[in-house]
């Protein structure tokens, strides 16, 4: 067992964490660049040179993997899958089903109108738009290469709780009526059921995956550098006591201070890691991090916008507040019983 160990954590450091990356990273800003190696802006630097190759490597593999599996889960294919089941059973389907979707929040939205033409219940729909932005494989490793395995699964675990209860509640609401008429609007679907399914070679599997990789690097890679920036200049420059003052431990609402910062703005989980990151190591509580990350991810004001377009008000304030509600109450939990994700 004791060996089994031994080469989980070397894996683990070597191929997620990278520790081999970080430390070409200081050898070149010392050795070849002549920085030096205990000031400020190496810290800064080296924070965001490791961060970012770190993280567009991840992503290309992940990416790629993640996308020639959701290639077997076509739009039509899913409706099938989630017509299958009633209730809490489809929420919890239709949540897991967004972890094979690499999506931000704003790309989700396409999709969750297409699975609303396509007739499937408001609730399940919900839970696809809210798990889908906010838990993916990328999302699992990429959290496990910065923080641990404990951590992301239980980020995995939480996600999912959000999006069923937040489906379930908007079901039990019956909320059906206060989707646009547009959004309803079956016309031309009648026989969805009776269209050929068009099936993949492998060939094809490949081609759509590194095309997945292409379009979403290319979406993401601003968020990237700009989220690995903030991180560095919080890593290196930031004093501890400031951030501590505002999103400490200490402080009562830093789980609420948290989730409301990070609402307003808008990037993938990729970008708001190395933020997470820069602040855990400020000393800032996992759960005041995770809320934040959740926010940014399943809440993001451009997604917010784009999703008053095609609900009515009543509706958007109850799945805004849901989100909202259960990312704070994950946030408190995780910094309560911080002591078993160490």
């Amino acid at each position: 067992m004791e060996t089994i160990k031994i080469i989980f954590t070397w894996l683990n450091d070597q191929l997620l964490k990278m520790n081999w990356l970080q430390s070409l990273v200081n050898n070149f800003l010392s050795n070849v660049l002549g920085f030096d190696s205990e000031s400020k802006i190496f810290d800064s630097v080296s924070f965001f040179m490791y961060d970012v190759i770190k993280i567009l490597i991840l992503l290309t593999v992940l990416i790629f993997i993640s996308s020639y599996i959701q290639s077997y889960f076509s739009p039509e294919r899913t409706r099938r899958i989630l017509g299958k089941f009633k209730g809490v059973p489809a929420n919890i389907i239709g949540a897991l089903l967004g972890t094979v979707t690499p999506f931000c929040s704003c790309s989700s939205i396409p999709i969750f109108i297409g699975f609303t033409k396509a007739g499937l219940p408001i609730g399940v729909t919900f839970s696809f738009l809210i798990s889908s932005p906010l838990v993916d494989l990328a999302s699992v490793i990429l959290l496990a290469s910065i923080f641990n395995w404990r951590i992301a699964i239980a980020y995995v675990f939480v996600g999912l709780i959000i999006a069923v209860v937040g489906g379930s509640v908007i079901s039990a609401f019956k909320m059906e009526k206060y989707v646009e008429d547009f959004v309803r609007d079956r016309t031309g679907l009648e026989n969805s059921s009776d269209i050929i399914e068009y099936k993949m070679t492998r060939k094809e599997r490949i081609r759509y995956a590194l095309d997945q990789v292409k379009e979403i690097i290319k979406r993401v890679w601003v968020y990237i550098i700009i989220g690995v920036g903030i991180g560095a200049v919080i890593h290196g420059f930031i004093p501890e006591a400031f951030i501590s003052l505002i999103l400490g431990k200490e402080n009562s609402f830093s789980v609420i201070i948290a989730t409301l910062l990070g609402i307003p703005m808008y990037a993938d989980i990729f970008g708001t890691l190395p933020i997470a990151e820069a602040l855990v190591n400020k000393g800032v509580g996992i759960g005041t991090v995770l809320a934040f990350m959740m926010a940014v991810t399943a809440l993001s004001l451009p997604s917010i916008v784009m999703l008053k377009k095609v609900i009515k008000t009543k509706l958007l304030m109850t799945f805004v507040g849901i989100v909202t509600i259960g990312i704070i109450v994950v946030g408190y939990l995780f910094n309560g019983f911080g002591f078993l994700f160490a």
